[in-house]
C-alpha cells in the first residue's frame, strides 16, 4: 500500500498551508470571552484531567530508554496533525490573546469545538472545512471529480494547486519531508534498543514507511508482533478528519505498554471470529468473507497520545491496520486501552448512569461489561464484508465520507451481538447479557454527547434512535431510561442487518439519506443531555502525559 513516485516536486510545505487562509474570515482574531468566569472556563471544566502512567517495573532498562525517543516522534505527529487541520500550531495559538480560549483551542486542535458539532468558538473563523487543510479551500467536489489523476484518492497525499491553479497531488513524505525525516530517525534509534525482534523489525519498517508513504510492509510486521511489551502506533492512519471524501489519513500516535495478565485472558476470543461471522443476523451474501483468525486481543496502558488520537473524544481501544489487504491476510489487532477505559468509566459512565439509568438497572452498570462491549466493538470491525457485493469496490470506497459513521455503527452493534453470543456460550463469564445491555445503553448516552461532528457520535445517534423507535428502552416519568431486554435483543439483530446491508450493497445514497434523517439528537434526549451538564458530569477526559508524568528522566 502507498506510493513512492513523486509526481510534482515540492520545495516547501508552506506552499500547502497557504490554503489555510481560505478557512478564515477577515476581521478580529480576538476571542469572544476572556474573563475567568467566561464560557471558555466552563467549557474547559467539561474535561477531567487524567495522568497517563503505568507500572514501570515491568519494563527493562532499554525499554525505558526507548520511551523518550518514541514520545519525541509522537510530538512530531502532533505537529503534522496541526498542519493537516489548520496550519502551523504556534502561529495559530500565538494569534489568540486570551489564555483560556488558547487552552480550549489546544484541546480541540483548532478554533472548532469538536464535541459540539465543530462550531467555531473564536471570532473570525467560519465553520470547519469538510476537507480540513487537506485540499485547497476553494476546491469543489465537481472539480475534484473531473480531475484526471490516478493518485488523487491516495490516503497519503494532500491536494494542492499548480501556478496555473490546476490541482496537483503531493505525497505526505514530500510535503512534510523535514519532520518525517526526523521522526524516521527517532524510530530507527528506538529500534536499536528494542529487545523484542518483532518490535525492532516493525520500528525499522515504520521508519522507512514514514519517508516513502508505503505502509504495507510495516503493517504486516506490526501484525506479526506477539511478545512485545511496548507498542507504538504511529503515522497517518484514520480518515475521519477528511469529511469531504474520507480519503486522506491524519497523523497520530499512541504509545502503549502491554498488560500481559489481562492480555492472557483475552487471547482465546479470536478463534471464535469465523463462527460469529456465520451467526450474524443477516443474509448469507453479506457475510460470505472469512475473517482472519490470526487476529489478537491485548490489553494495554496508554502512556502517550498525539495528533488525531488526541483530538476530540479520546479513544479507549484501537483496531488496526485499516488496510483491507492486511486484514484479509492476517486479520487485525485489537488493543484495549485499559487505563483510559477505567478513567472514562469511573469519571463519566457511572455518573451518567446515576442520573439517567433506571434505579432497578444501576447494579447492571459494570466495568467488565463496559470493557467487553468496547473490546468486541473493535473485534467487530473485522466482521461483515470489506468488498461490496454490488461491484462498487470496497465498502470504504463505495460509502465515501459516510463510511466512518456506518463502520462505527457496525462495530458498535456487532460488538454487543458478539458479547451476548459469547456469554450464552459460557465463554465470557462474570457478567450477564443484562449487564451488557444496560451498560451499552449508558454508553450510548455517553457517546452521543460527542455530537454530530464525530463519526462515533453519529453512529451512536443512529443506534439510539433506532432503539427508541423499536421500543428497546422506555423513558420513565422521572426522566430515566430502562432497557427492555427482549426488545433490545430484537432491535440489536435488526439494526445489525440494516448496517451490514448498507455496507455490503455499497449504498451511498441510501446511507447518506438514512444518516441525515436518523443521525440527529432528538429533542427529548437533548434535554436529558442538558441535565448531565447541570450535574457537572465531564464530557470527556484530557491527558497529563510525558516523561515527567511517567517519572522518567532522559
Amino acid at each position: 500500500m502507498g506510493q513512492k513516485t513523486i509526481m510534482i516536486p515540492v520545495f516547501a510545505a508552506l506552499f500547502f498551508f497557504m490554503f489555510a487562509a481560505c478557512n478564515r474570515q477577515t476581521g478580529s482574531k480576538t476571542s469572544q470571552l476572556s474573563s475567568e468566569d467566561s464560557l471558555m472556563n466552563v467549557k474547559i471544566k467539561e474535561f477531567v484531567s487524567v495522568k497517563l502512567t503505568t507500572d514501570l517495573t515491568k519494563l527493562s532498562e532499554k525499554e525505558k530508554q526507548m520511551i523518550p525517543l518514541l514520545i519525541d516522534a509522537a510530538k512530531i505527529m502532533d505537529d503534522l496533525y496541526w498542519m493537516q487541520v489548520i496550519g502551523e500550531k504556534r502561529k495559530f495559538l500565538d494569534s489568540i490573546p486570551d489564555s483560556l480560549t488558547r487552552a480550549f483551542a489546544v484541546i480541540n486542535y483548532g478554533p472548532w469545538e469538536r464535541l459540539n458539532g465543530n462550531k467555531s468558538f473564536i471570532s473570525g473563523y467560519m465553520e470547519k472545512p469538510a476537507g480540513a487543510n487537506l485540499y485547497p479551500g476553494d476546491m469543489t467536489k465537481e472539480e475534484f471529480a473531473k480531475w484526471d489523476n490516478k493518485d488523487k484518492t491516495s490516503q497519503y497525499s494532500i491536494i494542492g494547486r499548480n501556478e496555473d491553479h490546476s490541482l496537483k497531488n503531493i505525497w505526505y513524505h514530500e510535503a512534510f519531508r523535514d519532520k518525517l525525516d526526523k521522526a524516521s530517525e527517532l524510530l530507527k534509534k528506538a529500534a536499536i534498543l528494542a529487545e523484542d525482534p518483532g518490535l525492532g523489525k516493525y520500528l525499522e519498517l515504520r521508519a522507512t514507511a514514514l519517508v516513502t508513504d508505503d505502509y504495507f510492509a510495516s503493517d504486516m510486521a506490526w501484525m506479526d508482533m506477539k511478545n512485545n511489551t511496548i507498542d507504538f502506533v504511529v503515522g497517518p492512519i484514520e480518515n475521519y478528519e477528511d469529511e469531504l471524501f474520507g480519503y486522506k489519513t491524519a497523523f497520530e500516535s499512541a504509545l502503549l505498554v502491554k498488560d500481559k495478565d489481562w492480555s492472557l485472558k483475552l487471547a482465546k476470543f479470536a478463534k471464535f471470529l469465523p463462527e460469529l461471522q456465520a451467526q450474524l443476523p443477516v443474509d448469507d451474501k453479506y457475510k460470505k468473507e472469512k475473517p482472519g483468525t490470526d487476529s489478537d486481543l491485548n490489553a494495554y496502558d496508554i502512556i502517550y497520545v498525539s495528533g488525531h488520537s488526541n483530538a476530540g473524544s479520546k479513544t479507549i481501544a484501537i483496531n488496526l491496520p485499516n488496510d483491507e489487504k492486511v486484514q484479509m491476510a492476517k486479520g487485525s489487532r485489537r488493543l484495549q486501552l485499559k487505563n483510559a477505559m477505567r478513567a472514562k468509566f469511573d469519571n463519566i459512565l457511572v455518573p451518567i448512569a446515576n442520573v439517567l439509568i433506571d434505579s432497578t438497572q444501576k447494579q447492571n452498570i459494570k466495568f467488565d461489561a463496559f470493557f467487553s462491549n468496547v473490546m468486541f466493538h473493535e473485534v467487530a470491525h473485522g466482521l461483515g464484508i470489506k468488498k461490496t457485493i454490488t461491484g462498487k469496490g470496497t465498502v470504504r470506497e463505495a460509502l465515501k465520507e459516510k463510511y466512518s459513521s456506518f463502520e462505527e455503527a457496525k462495530a458498535d452493534i456487532l460488538g454487543l451481538f458478539m458479547t451476548t453470543q459469547l456469554i450464552a456460550k459460557g465463554e465470557v463469564k462474570d457478567i450477564s447479557a443484562d449487564d451488557c445491555f444496560a451498560t451499552f445503553m449508558a454508553g450510548l448516552i455517553r457517546s452521543v454527547r460527542f455530537g454530530a461532528a464525530s463519526a462515533h457520535g453519529k453512529a451512536n445517534m443512529m443506534c439510539f434512535n433506532f432503539f427508541a423507535d423499536n421500543d428497546a428502552f422506555e423513558r420513565g416519568s422521572n426522566g430515566t431510561y430502562k432497557v427492555n431486554i427482549d426488545k433490545m435483543r430484537l432491535a440489536m439483530n435488526k439494526w445489525s442487518a440494516i448496517v451490514l446491508k448498507f455496507e455490503g450493497d455499497g449504498d451511498y445514497d441510501g446511507a447518506k439519506a438514512y444518516l441525515e434523517t436518523n443521525g440527529k439528537i432528538r429533542e427529548t434526549l437533548q434535554s436529558d443531555l442538558e441535565r448531565l451538564k447541570t450535574a457537572n458530569i465531564p464530557l470527556d477526559i484530557i491527558y497529563e502525559q510525558g516523561v515527567n508524568a511517567l517519572g522518567l528522566t532522559r
